[in-house]
């Protein structure tokens, strides 16, 4: 499948010196999701957008309809009823493009949202108690509970605590360079495999 220029030339440069094993990719693939939910959860964007910013890429081969956009989304060992558990590189690097290019569209309300954490942590409020960060957290908190089961016992706090961790990489995901960020994150991550089951 051919891959457009601009498509490898900006992950190209973090592509893993040896082949990733299926649990490295359940890894990264559960990320993807992750950053993906905390986009929706803030922005309130859903697939169209998601498939709309693939078609602008250039990358629609990858995410051609809403079906092949939940059948990758469903490949997290995180997911209910995963639907499919394979995700090749290519399909992994076109999620980090499309993540990116809404981050980078979104940066305002990303910078916005981080500014006010910084706020709330520095006066000691709890970020729930501010307005937009507690809608966030709320839908967060609420979608992921709704949609994933391989954490199971995650509690609201580990949630809430997750959903900031993901804003904050947000900001770094939307700027010059996001792309090959948020690839280098998810291949260092995968060493770490903390995400998913053995597959």
């Amino acid at each position: 499948m051919a891959v457009e220029p601009s498509f490898s030339a900006q992950v190209q440069p973090g592509l893993p010196e040896e082949p990733l094993t299926p649990r490295q990719l359940g890894n990264i693939k559960a990320q993807l999701d992750l950053v993906l939910l905390a986009l929706e959860s803030l922005t309130g964007i859903g697939s169209d957008a998601m498939l709309t910013a693939a078609k602008t890429l250039g990358i629609e081969d990858f995410l051609s309809d809403r079906v092949s956009l939940w059948r990758l989304r469903q490949a997290s060992p995180l997911r209910k009823g995963q639907g499919r558990k394979k995700l090749d590189i290519e399909e992994a690097r076109a999620l980090v493009l499309v993540s990116c290019h809404l981050a980078q569209q979104h940066k305002a309300q990303i910078r916005q949202a981080v500014g006010l954490l910084e706020d709330a942590l520095e006066r000691q409020l709890p970020p729930h108690r501010v307005a937009r960060l507690g809608d966030y957290l709320d839908t967060f908190s609420n979608t992921y509970e709704e949609r994933m089961e391989g954490d199971t016992e995650a509690t609201a706090e580990e949630r809430s605590t997750l959903a900031l961790k993901l804003l904050t990489d947000l900001l770094f995901y939307s700027t010059t360079g996001g792309e090959r960020r948020l690839w280098l994150s998810l291949l260092d991550r995968a060493k770490g495999v903390q995400h998913g089951p053995d597959l």
